[in-house]
């Protein structure tokens, strides 16, 4: 029988802080002073916040207890798909965080921060050089800001020539956030179906795209997985009437080293550095969101832009087409700087490797499953692929059965129920780090699965049994919220 990380091991419980503490415990000792305390004014003296008192053990053991209860993606495999929840390489963190980096104050002038300026600049021209765009911009936050500087772009461009248009055209693979970022520039999104191969028709776009449309948003790879085949025909046809292509590049490590952005008609291209470039995604973290853009379009990129005069970088604001900041100072530095470390340390040739695996992993994992789960599109995927719970609806077992059971096995569930083009959707997408061992190991856990929703489907009802937290009623709590005040 295989050995699956799973386990019913020690699982501590912890009370709040607030209930372990005791009156007059001390977690140091504060030396004697030698100096005679100073009168308040009366008017600034207040009895301060409620906070327990607690000794070094009571903290130290209440946050070890609750990291425990914790899993990521350096406890075990984390197949959420589209997110991309891979390994990251510790060093880049540790080099993130020396001092010259970590204790950088925004404000410093530029003759003091020539440093990080001169890696930001860099790693602008390897974004441009991974994408085949002309320039970049580092400064939106993350991904869904990323989108939304990409409409602000297109506002800005058709402005200029004199148009208004007031519609975005946006595929039902699309990730979620690209019709609320074309709503929030105030363009009403054009929905638009996919084709029987899960990709977007040339001919379905040709019908929707008139004057009034300002462009199209492609996810590519969608969210089926898929890499968008139409793509040039689709550019051609949105260009000839007057539009602009954005692409969504947060699925970039399925294309990475491969595919030329701007050989195939995309005008505006946002990454996601906290998915494709070395940094932790997930847990509330800050990620970035570069906006990659054709030359036409690098007058109306966010200010100040990193420039070189007399051998010397500088934060320049001197572009009067710009839209303006969309984030305070130039972004979240740490993530760049990890960013940038990851595309030294790799080089072209891995950085084009770490796609390959990354679509290899996917659809080794496809073939090995696709006998036990419904595959609602039998082709070659990209960087994820999705299942249903459709062969198990006899035993009226749902994808959610499916994936808490899977955490009674020891790994994270996948993406369930999204995207919403298919019903019961399963989504997993294995990354390009992990090993063949570690894939075979999920893929066992999901076909002994597939075998109990056959012969003991009760066994998936009642899941998760091993973990810290049981089913959870997650209707009433969504309904009912207990928020603690």
């Amino acid at each position: 029988m295989k050995d699956f990380p799973g386990t019913t091991g020690l699982v501590l419980n912890e009370p709040l802080l607030w209930e372990k503490g005791r009156a007059g415990r001390q977690g140091f000792s504060i030396p004697r002073t030698d100096v005679e305390p100073a009168q308040p004014d009366e008017d600034l003296v207040w009895e301060g916040p409620s906070l327990p008192d607690l000794s070094e053990i009571d903290v130290v053991r209440h946050y070890t207890r609750l990291s425990t209860w914790n899993f990521g993606i350096d406890t075990g495999t984390y197949p959420l798909g589209s997110c991309t929840m891979k390994y990251n390489p510790k060093i880049n963190e540790k080099l993130a965080g020396l001092p010259g980096f970590a204790k950088a104050h925004p404000l410093l002038p530029n003759r003091l921060s020539q440093g990080i300026l001169e890696i930001m600049f860099e790693l602008q021209r390897f974004l441009a050089e991974i994408t085949g765009m002309d320039a970049v911009c580092l400064q939106p936050a993350a991904g869904a800001q990323g989108e939304l500087s990409g409409m602000l772009l297109i506002h800005a461009f058709h402005k200029s020539q004199g148009r208004r248009p007031s519609k975005i055209i946006v595929p039902d693979t699309a990730h979620g956030t690209n019709p609320a970022s074309a709503a929030l520039c105030g363009y009403s999104p054009v929905a638009v179906k996919s084709n029987e191969k899960g990709i977007l028709s040339a001919e379905s776009v040709d019908k929707v795209m008139d004057d009034e449309t300002a462009g199209i948003m492609l996810t590519n790879p969608n969210t089926l997985g898929f890499f968008e085949e139409n793509i040039k025909e689709i550019a051609d046809i949105v260009h000839a009437r007057g539009g602009l292509v954005y692409g969504d590049g947060a699925n970039m490590n399925a294309i990475m080293g491969i595919v030329d952005a701007a050989r195939i008609g995309v005008d505006i291209l946002h990454l996601n550095l906290h998915k494709t470039f070395s940094t932790p995604h997930g847990g509330g973290g800050p990620g970035a969101g570069p906006i990659c853009v054709r030359k036409d379009l690098e007058p109306f990129l966010p200010v100040p832009r990193i420039v070189r005069k007399k051998g010397e970088y500088v934060l320049s604001e001197d572009f009067p087409q710009s839209i303006g900041k969309v984030h305070a100072f130039m972004g979240n530095v740490g993530v760049m700087i990890k960013a940038y470390c990851y595309i030294l340390s790799m080089g072209a040739e891995n950085l084009k490797k770490c796609s390959q695996l990354a679509v290899l992993n996917a659809n080794y994992l496809k073939e090995r499953l696709k006998d036990k789960f419904n595959l609602p599109y039998d082709r070659t995927c990209m960087h994820e692929c999705v299942f249903t719970d459709k062969n198990q609806a006899a035993e009226k077992i749902r994808t959610l059965d499916i994936a808490k059971r899977l955490m009674d096995y020891g790994f994270h569930p996948p993406t369930i129920y999204f995207p919403l083009v298919v019903n019961g959707a399963i989504m997993i997408e294995p990354t390009e780090t992990e090993s063949k061992q570690d894939l075979d190991l999920l893929i066992d856990a999901l076909r002994a699965i597939a075998h109990e929703c056959r012969e003991n489907p009760d066994l998936l009802r009642d899941a998760p049994t091993r973990c810290k937290m049981k089913r959870l009623d997650e209707v009433s709590a969504a309904r009912k919220p207990h928020l603690i005040e």
